[in-house]
This record gives C-alpha cells, sequence and structure tokens, in this order.
C-alpha cells in the first residue's frame, strides 16, 4: 500500500472487499426474499424491520474494529511487530466480550425496543423472535468482524470473501429448508443466519490461527493490553458513537416509516436492502481509505494521502452513480424478488427513485470521512457527521414532518438523506484541508529541528 501506483492496487483491495460486504448482506437479503415469497408480507415487514435497530446496537462495538484496523496497519507500516501483535490479540479478545454484551441486550430487550418503535402489532410477534433469535449469534459476528478487520489492514481481502461465500451458500441452503421444508418462517431464517455466521467466524480464527508473522493469533496471548485497548477506544470510539447515532436516527425514521403501516414498512424494508448492495460497494472504499492512509501515514509517507484521496473519491462516485441508477432502473424487477405484492413495490420504489439516484453523495461523504480517520483524526469527523447527518434528519422529523400534514409523507422521510449528505460533504472538506494543513506544518517544524 505504500509504494507504487495507488488505483490497481485499491481496486485489488476493494473488490474482493466489496464482494464480501455483499455476500455478508446476502445473509439478511436472503431472509427477506425468503420470508416474503414463502411466508407472506407481515413476515416480510417483521424481518425488515429489524434492520435499524440491529445496526443501533452492534454499530458501537463495529466502530471499534475500525480502531483496531486503524492501528493495525499503522503498526504493519510502520514494521512494528510487537505492537501489531499485541493489538490484534486484544481486539479479539475484546470482539467475544462485544458479542456477549450484545446477545444479553438483545434477547432481553428485543420486544419492548419493537414496542418503542411503534413497530405494528400485525408484525410485533414476528419481528421479536427473529430479533432473539439473531441476537444468539451476535458473538460470532463480531469475532468474523474484528478478525476481518485485522486481515484487511494488512492487505488481504481475498480469504475473508472466500468464508463468507460458503457460509453465503449454506445461509440460503438452510434458508430455503427452514422456511420451506420446515415451516419455521422468520425464525427459520434467523437461525440459518446464526448458522452461517459461525461457520464464517471459526473460519476467521482458523485462519489467524496459522497465520505466519505479527498478526498470528495465539489462545493464550489473549489478553487486554491496556495501552492497545485505549488506543482501540480513541480512534474508534469516536468511529462507534458516530454509528450509534447515524443507527438512533434510522430507528426513529423507521419508527416513523412503521406509523405508515406494514404494506409501507414491507415496501421500505425491500428497498433498502436493495440500497444496502450499492451502500456496501461503495462503502468498500471507505474501508480502503482507511487501511492505505492508515500504511501510508505509519511508513511517514504523508505526499501519498492526497493521491489516496482524490482516486477513492473517483472510484466511488462511478461505483454510486452507476449502481445506484441501475437499482432505481431495474427496481421494480428487483423488488419482485422479495414481493409479489403490487402495493409493496410501488412503496419501495418511493424510496428508490429518492434516495439511490444521488447514492453517490453517500460514498463521497463516507470516504471524506476514511481519510480523516486514516490521518488519526477521529473525533472530528465524527461530530461533523453527527451534526451535519444526524442532526438534520431529527430536526426534520421532529419538526415539520409531525407537524404539518403536507410533510408527513414517506418521501418526506426519505428526502433528508440526500438533504444531509450535501451539507455534510462540504463540511468534511473545510476538516480535510485544515488537517493537511495541520500536519504540514508539524511536519515542517521536525524538519527544520533535525
Amino acid at each position: 500500500m505504500c509504494n507504487g501506483a495507488i488505483l490497481p492496487k485499491l481496486l485489488a483491495f476493494t473488490l474482493p472487499l466489496m464482494c464480501s460486504s455483499v455476500l455478508q448482506l446476502l445473509f439478511n437479503a436472503a431472509d427477506i426474499i425468503v420470508v416474503g415469497n414463502f411466508a407472506g408480507d407481515t413476515a416480510l415487514a417483521a424481518v425488515g424491520s429489524n434492520t435499524a435497530l440491529i445496526n443501533l446496537l452492534t454499530n458501537f462495538f463495529l466502530g471499534l474494529s475500525i480502531g483496531a484496523n486503524v492501528l493495525v496497519a499503522r503498526f504493519y507500516g510502520a514494521k512494528a511487530e510487537e505492537d501489531v501483535s499485541d493489538t490484534v490479540h486484544t481486539a479479539m479478545l475484546l470482539s467475544v466480550f462485544s458479542g456477549i454484551i450484545l446477545t444479553v441486550v438483545g434477547c432481553i430487550g428485543a420486544r419492548q425496543i419493537l414496542i418503542w418503535m411503534q413497530t405494528p402489532e400485525d408484525v410485533l410477534p414476528l419481528a421479536t423472535t427473529y430479533l432473539r433469535i439473531y441476537f444468539i449469534g451476535m458473538t460470532s459476528m463480531m469475532v468474523y468482524n474484528f478478525g476481518s478487520a485485522i486481515l484487511r489492514a494488512v492487505g488481504d481481502t481475498k480469504r475473508p470473501l472466500y468464508y463468507l461465500s460458503a457460509a453465503g451458500v449454506i445461509n440460503i441452503g438452510l434458508n430455503l429448508l427452514f422456511v420451506i421444508v420446515f415451516r419455521m418462517s422468520v425464525a427459520g431464517v434467523a437461525l440459518a443466519t446464526v448458522i452461517s455466521e459461525t461457520i464464517s467466524a471459526s473460519l476467521v480464527i482458523r485462519c489467524m490461527m496459522k497465520e505466519k508473522g505479527s498478526i498470528r493469533l495465539t489462545p493464550s496471548k489473549l489478553r487486554i493490553h491496556p495501552k492497545r485497548f485505549a488506543e482501540i477506544l480513541r480512534i474508534g470510539l469516536p468511529a462507534s458513537l458516530q454509528g450509534v447515532i447515524f443507527a438512533i436516527s434510522n430507528v426513529i425514521i423507521q419508527s416513523s416509516v412503521n406509523s405508515f403501516g406494514s404494506t409501507v414498512v414491507a415496501g421500505n424494508s425491500a428497498a433498502s436492502n436493495i440500497e444496502g448492495f450499492v451502500y456496501v460497494s461503495m462503502n468498500s472504499f471507505y474501508q480502503g481509505t482507511i487501511s492505505f492512509t492508515s500504511q501510508n501515514v505509519g511508513a511517514g509517507k504523508y505526499e501519498r494521502v492526497n493521491k489516496i484521496l482524490f482516486t477513492a473519491q473517483a472510484c466511488v462516485i462511478v461505483t454510486g452513480l452507476v449502481l445506484g441508477n441501475l437499482a432505481v432502473f431495474f427496481g421494480p424487477d428487483l423488488l419482485g424478488f422479495y414481493t409479489r405484492s403490487a402495493a409493496v413495490k410501488a412503496a419501495g420504489m418511493n424510496r428508490l427513485k429518492i434516495i439511490c439516484t444521488v447514492y453517490a453523495l453517500c460514498g463521497i461523504m463516507d470516504v471524506m470521512v476514511g481519510s480523516l480517520r486514516g490521518l488519526g483524526y477521529s473525533v472530528m469527523p465524527t461530530i461533523v457527521s453527527l451534526i451535519g447527518a444526524c442532526g438534520l434528519r431529527l430536526l426534520w422529523i421532529f419538526t415539520f414532518f409531525r407537524i404539518y400534514e403536507q410533510f408527513h409523507t414517506p418521501q418526506s422521510l426519505y428526502l433528508t438523506y440526500p438533504v444531509s449528505w450535501i451539507i455534510t460533504i462540504c463540511a468534511h472538506v473545510v476538516c480535510f484541508v485544515i488537517v493537511r494543513r495541520r500536519i504540514s506544518r508539524r511536519l515542517k517544524t521536525q524538519s527544520m529541528a533535525q
């Protein structure tokens, strides 16, 4: 990552990561497609309405994996092998603790949280069942995500792809078996997801235990190294808080969507799932920006940071424009995989037309954040994102959306996304310019002192 042309290396890094993210999203997509076609629209709404809540409860700990990724990449670039090893073992033990906490919270609080989200009465029992079973597999999910973040930090995005491919095939097969043959409805798809996530986590652990060098995982060395833990928190905690508050805003938006009834909820769920494939494709360039920037900072090659940012932005813009507008063009056909209901398809298209046509804006925003975090500035982009994105959405919901009848529509909710993206991008660009000038002055001072 620290030498040669950036574009071919960035693409070689991000394409397997993109495929991995798409496969991981297929876990949830397979759930929604199977229940939508074989268990009905109520089951579809039950599974889909859980997405925002699952993200809320998991984003805090997944944000910490970003801290692990940045640290491992930086130490790896600086060839500090002992620091890499300490970070790896701290992060993997942290992933286990994170999963246990999520399982307890998710299983105990599932029904009450769904009630607070105004989940429709006809959807609530199935949604609760799905959520409780899903959270049994949280430890596996955390272990896989932390493990794959560590592998990404050293440039390995291919093996996580292979492991997810195997687990994804098993997930789809089990979905069909549990729902069609055993008639288990949402319980069946949740159980299939738990099993498949456990398989992918086991494969990542096996890979890391057989690895040579500083990222080798040795069970006897698993412990929380206070200094590395503090550094993971310093970088990852702002990302965690941003993810949580973003998820809270999405939960509030989901609660507002729930107020329109199960048909709109089902359409919104299906459309959100389709959007997810576009988002994770763009998000791979965010992950690539973090890893590439962190390694080059560790190696002291600050002159490559701007080139990495511009290259990643060009890639994410093309990806967002092409995939986003293809999702809209083929929207009716894609929604047909999830439901046979014309009303549900129409509700889904309302969302796709507003969000996916300009989804590249979201990618631009995320890549700016990735560059700042790779430079070691995690608090600044978090504050900007919270005010510029979440704050504006919540302000709209609690004012115009709830007060004025003409704004109380699904379309009004969806429009808050592109507006908030544009404002937040502008703020991130200003922050990046300030940070680069600050770093340049520091490097110049150090050079003069030498």
